[in-house]
This record gives structure tokens, C-alpha cells and sequence, in this order.
């Protein structure tokens, strides 16, 4: 797993523990205790009778899963293994702050809710609401992602204000929904309205978008690198710049940069790649008028 998020973590993890799951649930399970925080210091026959729910009962975290290894020291060097089919396993690394939770094949919903700190690394694909209210840290998904990555809960107006997330395929729809801060970068193709209400932060498409970026959108910027059939109408072309910068990334353009939305502040920007949205040229008289 070459990549930039574990570049930063090369320590000499002291402790590690794997979870390998037993059976597969039938229904979901709510595993809020599965992060370094929550297992570091415990030992195992403590971890093994930790409560989580299975439906509507509760049983111990050993009746779900084979545990094994070290623990103890610091959490920041702590590394948690979860092995096994976990679509059914909800809220893996809620609210961790340190250490390195590493998922083993797909994982379920909420992955990484909440969370303020450290990695969490999923080598298949992820549910919905991963990151939802994410605060720092860094989640690298190296397969695909459902709705409302880094978003707000429903009801609620404060989604993703920090950290980063990296998907290495595509996501679904509502991706950064009111985010005020961070990054997510989608490799692969997004659902539509990525940044609906964002206020602040980047997320950066390298494939196509469904449509509807940036809907009611007050700042922050969504960049699209692929096709994007068309800009909603609330938006005003500013310009057209040569490259735009993501964190430490130059990304080279050109782009048509997209003012709005008309309902807010109009401090968002769209960036849309020119090359692959050759439909957009009529925005270009639009510039010329200034």
C-alpha cells in the first residue's frame, strides 16, 4: 500500500492486535470500542468482554471476533487489525484520535465517524457517512465509498472540519456536505451534489461528477478533473485559471472557475476542468463581456 496518508505513519508500531471475525452478522453491529483509543491499554481479556450490540443485544466483543496479539504504551503507536467481511460492522474508529486502525477487506457504515485524529486504512470498499463529522486524522479507502462521505448528519449543519480523506475509487452522492475544513480527493467518479452546503475545504474529483456540485454551496472549492455535463445555473463564470493548488498538489488545468451559489455568500468555487468539458465553451462569452 504505497501511499501518501501511511508515508506518515512509519513508526515501529510496538503493539498490535488483530480482530478476525468469526462468523458473519445477520444484522448490523454497532462497534463504537474498535479504535487504538478504546483498546490500547486494556488487556485482552479485557477486550474480549468489551459490549457491543448485535441488533438489539448485546454481546462480548470475543463472541464476534478471534483476538490476539500485544497491547499496552502509547496509543500512538498502537495499530488494531480488524480481518474479515465487516459490511455488517458500523462505526469502526469512532472517534479515535491516534494510532492506526487497519480494515481488512470491505467495511460498513460510519467508518471513522467522528474522528479527530490518527489513520484508518481500508483496503476494500467503505459504506455511507464515512468520516461523517470527521475533525482530524487521515482515512485512506483504497476501494470505493457510499454517500455522504465527510458530511453532516441529517437535520444537522456541521459536517467534515478537518482532516483528510483519500478514496482510490469512486464515491456516491452528497460528498462533503457541509464541510467547513479539510480535504477529500475521490480517484475514481462522484455521485451528484459533492459540496452541497460546504463552507469551506477542497474536495477534489479526478473523474467524473455526476452533477449539481457546489448546490447552495457559502465557500470552500470542488474541483473536477473529469466531465461534469453541466454547472448549475446559480453559478457565474469568474475565470479561467492555468492550475489550482490542493495542499502540497499542483493540479494543471486548465479550469473554468465557477462563482456561487447565488443562494449564499458566493465565496464557493467550482473548478471544471476545460479539456474534458468542451460542452461549457459557451461560458467563455460570458468572460469576454467582462
Amino acid at each position: 500500500m504505497n501511499s501518501i496518508y501511511l508515508k506518515r505513519f512509519r513508526v515501529k508500531w510496538l503493539n498490535r492486535i488483530v480482530l478476525e471475525l468469526k462468523r458473519q452478522p445477520r444484522v448490523p453491529v454497532d462497534s463504537k470500542t474498535i479504535s487504538p483509543n478504546v483498546l490500547s491499554d486494556k488487556p485482552l481479556e479485557e477486550i474480549a468482554v468489551l459490549e457491543i450490540w448485535e441488533g438489539n443485544r448485546q454481546i462480548g466483543l470475543g463472541e464476534l471476533f478471534n483476538i490476539k496479539g500485544d497491547t499496552g504504551g502509547p496509543t500512538s503507536d498502537f495499530h488494531v487489525v480488524v480481518s474479515g467481511d465487516t459490511r455488517k460492522i458500523r462505526c469502526l474508529g469512532y472517534r479515535m484520535s491516534s494510532g492506526l486502525l487497519k480494515i481488512e477487506g470491505d467495511a460498513g457504515m460510519y467508518v471513522g465517524e467522528e474522528m479527530c485524529g490518527g489513520l484508518i486504512s481500508v483496503d476494500g470498499s467503505a459504506g455511507s457517512w464515512l468520516g461523517s463529522k470527521m475533525r482530524g486524522g487521515s482515512i485512506e479507502v483504497f476501494g470505493d465509498a457510499g454517500d455522504h462521505v465527510g458530511a453532516a448528519y441529517r437535520g444537522s449543519h456541521e459536517g467534515m472540519t478537518g482532516g483528510q480523506i483519500r478514496i482510490h475509487g469512486d464515491c456516491g452522492s452528497e460528498a462533503g456536505s457541509w464541510m467547513s475544513n479539510g480535504t477529500v480527493r475521490v480517484e475514481g467518479n462522484a455521485g451528484m451534489f459533492p459540496g452541497v452546503h460546504m463552507c469551506g475545504g477542497i474536495i477534489l474529483i479526478d473523474g467524473n461528477c455526476t452533477g449539481r456540485a457546489g448546490a447552495g454551496m457559502t465557500g470552500g472549492m470542488v474541483i473536477i478533473r473529469g466531465r461534469m455535463e453541466t454547472i448549475l445555473p446559480s453559478f457565474s463564470i469568474e475565470q479561467i485559471r492555468k492550475r489550482v493548488k490542493v495542499r502540497e498538489e499542483t493540479i494543471e488545468g486548465p479550469f473554468y472557475v465557477f462563482r456561487g451559489d447565488v443562494g449564499g455568500a458566493r465565496t464557493g468555487r467550482i473548478f471544471v476542468n476545460v479539456a474534458t468539458n468542451p460542452q461549457l465553451i459557451w461560458c467563455e462569452k460570458y468572460l469576454e463581456a467582462w
